[in-house]
């Protein structure tokens, strides 16, 4: 329930001194300032059990009337139960009034004391609806955001984990082949792809790492690529002096691209396969030349997806594709930051 220990301290005392005022029950004229103190406490007493008993209704009604689903309903029976609680209690206190005062016994007086409390208790019902449902929703909304954050983590999670599987098994197909027939590329190529495997080790659970770390990964990456398919490849960067520490981008990014156009284009030693990886205003893009397999190609199409929803989820951008009959370029958003 709300706290209302504030609103007690200023309500409770000015209801007390208004139910008498306003109702006409007390002839002041009648009464010392001693007197006058000790019937306003009385009346006092009445605002305080009106209150509590308000309080204790909306509490409770709110259980007995939480399967209602119009919000009005819900006030209104409310609001009509605690009404006659404040009528039915500020009329028996009036009528002991005119007992213990000795004045002269008048209904109009009583009524209009019963009136103004079950006022009084309607206006009390709006003002702890209105407190109630301002605190339920503030905490409706810190539970849907943590939800919504918790959500997007394991997302981002399972996005990161859909890296290519097949790659370390080929590229240590690829090493046993070089230690058996060129020792000497097979050391180059086990220290390129151990740091490829340190990059993805260090930067599995980051959001964001510089450009220029992932550049780095790239050219190991690539490497490895380049080995792989006989120096078929060959990879070109257009950056100038824009790839300092203020510039971010998602961890394997622009490995998820480089490794996508590798596997959806044929390409030979006599029509190599060309990437370009450059800035462009607020993107980087990646661009190769298109030269689409004749055979089905074995994907499961994960690789934009996974990087378009990663980019949703961290930035709230995504990539843009663009397509030609001779090439196909994808631009990532670049995140600017202050290190």
């Amino acid at each position: 329930m709300i706290k209302d220990k504030y609103l007690r301290l200023f309500f409770i005392p000015l209801l007390g001194i208004m139910i008498p005022f306003f109702s006409g029950i007390i002839s002041y004229s009648h009464y010392a300032h001693l007197e006058l103190i000790a019937v306003n406490l009385y009346f006092i007493l009445l605002s305080f059990c009106i209150w509590s008993g308000a309080s204790w209704i909306h509490r409770k009604s709110r259980f007995i009337f939480k399967t209602f689903r119009n919000p009005i309903i819900k006030v209104f029976s409310v609001s009509l139960i605690g009404g006659l609680f404040g009528a039915a209690i500020s009329g028996v206190f009036s009528i002991a009034w005119y007992k213990m005062s000795g004045e002269t016994f008048d209904w109009a007086p009583i009524t209009r004391c019963v009136a103004f409390s079950s006022l009084a208790v309607l206006l009390f019902t709006l003002l702890y609806e209105i407190l109630f449902l301002s605190t339920q929703r503030v905490l409706y909304t810190k539970i849907v955001d943590q939800l919504d954050w918790e959500r997007s983590k394991a997302e981002m999670s399972v996005l990161k984990n859909e890296i290519e599987p097949h790659f370390i098994f080929n590229s240590l197909n690829t090493l046993s082949w070089l230690i058996l027939n060129d020792p000497n590329t097979a050391h180059e190529f086990n220290s390129k792809l151990a740091s490829v495997y340190k990059y993805f080790l260090i930067n599995k659970d980051r959001e964001l790492i510089t450009l220029q770390g992932e550049l780095e990964f790239i050219e190991n990456y690539f490497f490895v690529l380049q080995v792989r398919h006989d120096n078929k490849l060959h990879l070109s960067t257009d950056l100038g002096n824009h790839h300092e520490g203020t510039l971010m981008i998602l961890p394997y990014a622009l490995q998820v691209l480089v490794e996508n156009a590798v596997k959806h284009n044929e390409f030979s030693e006599a029509d190599p396969l060309y990437i370009k990886v450059a800035l462009n205003g607020e993107y980087i893009y990646v661009k190769n030349n298109k030269k689409p397999k004749s055979y089905p190609v074995n994907s499961t199409g994960v690789g934009l997806r996974n990087l378009s929803s990663r980019y949703r989820l961290v930035c709230h951008k995504d990539i843009l594709i663009e397509t030609t009959d001779n090439e196909f370029t994808v631009k990532l958003p670049l995140i600017k930051t202050n290190l």
